[in-house]
């Protein structure tokens, strides 16, 4: 059986780095109000999923429902802006961000030369971005999904990708680690950075992320949770609350020696897995 990386480190350099224990968080994504503002960061929870705090970074594990860039329903109603009043500073650089429904590490960067050459690492492809999910069906054998990926014409979700042959050129390797119930727990690297990328080319090959609520079975699904929130019909069609997705591990090429950080898996998915028995 495969073990989960429950107690994994950040990491810089190669070199372990002061960690914060991993404390779960004491919301979860059904916890959050069903309000347009959403999960309102409290400072101790903002504490709580910081994995390493440097003078050049701050290295945090997003719990689902977090929302990364900032929002206009104040300093605490996204992780950036919270960051920023923790720490005190006027501007902070988040060169790779997570969906909303995504949990896992998130690099908030201090320094406005570093964060400059993060981000000319990753439009220059020197990043590379490791991710578990738990996806629907059993996956057997490794995968290389090689499939140009654009926007879904036609669709109710402004945001929603799609397969398409005009699309850019995009490519993802899935690796199984697991079985249990009927589903996979996979190891993703996505070789490229569009839009939604590893759900849509998961979809795309017949298995969908489980809990995912525009590219699993219903994408009115995803409309009816803005609205209403998670009612009983998602429950039955989707079993989880959130896409199953964790950003495990993010590095970038900066030097002769990577900077690499790496989130321990999100208790919510973790007890996800385990309930399928």
């Amino acid at each position: 059986m495969y073990d989960l990386p429950l107690y994994s480190r950040s990491r810089s350099r190669g070199k372990p780095a002061p960690v914060c224990p991993a404390v779960p968080s004491p919301r979860t994504l059904l916890d959050v109000p069903k309000t347009e503002a959403g999960w309102i960061i409290s400072p101790d929870e903002l504490r709580a999923w910081i994995l390493e705090e440097r003078p050049a970074w701050l290295v945090v594990n997003k719990p689902a429902g977090v929302l990364c860039h900032p929002s206009k329903h104040g300093p605490w109603s996204s992780l950036v802006s919270a960051a920023r009043q923790y720490l005190g500073e006027p501007v902070l650089h988040m060169p790779s961000r997570l969906d909303r429904e995504t949990s896992g590490v998130v690099v908030l960067v201090r320094q406005r030369e570093l964060g400059s050459r993060m981000q000319r690492a990753i439009q220059e492809g020197r990043v590379r971005k490791r991710y578990l999910a738990v996806l629907e069906g059993t996956m057997e054998e490794p995968r290389v999904v090689d499939l140009p990926i654009g926007r879904a014409l036609g669709s109710q979700v402004i945001l929603k990708q799609a397969v398409r042959e005009d699309g850019q050129p995009s490519r993802t390797r899935f690796l199984p680690l697991a079985h249990r119930g009927g589903r996979t727990l996979a190891r993703v690297e996505p070789e490229t950075g569009r839009l939604h990328q590893i759900r849509v080319h998961a979809a795309a090959i017949g298995h969908p992320v489980c809990g995912d609520k525009i590219y699993g079975p219903d994408e009115t699904l995803f409309l009816e949770f803005i609205r209403q929130g998670f009612t009983d019909r998602l429950r039955r069609m989707l079993g989880a609350e959130r896409q199953m997705l964790h950003a495990e591990e993010l590095m970038f090429e900066l030097g002769a020696e990577p900077l690499r950080f790496h989130a321990p898996l999100a208790e919510d998915m973790r007890a996800f897995w385990e309930s399928l028995g």
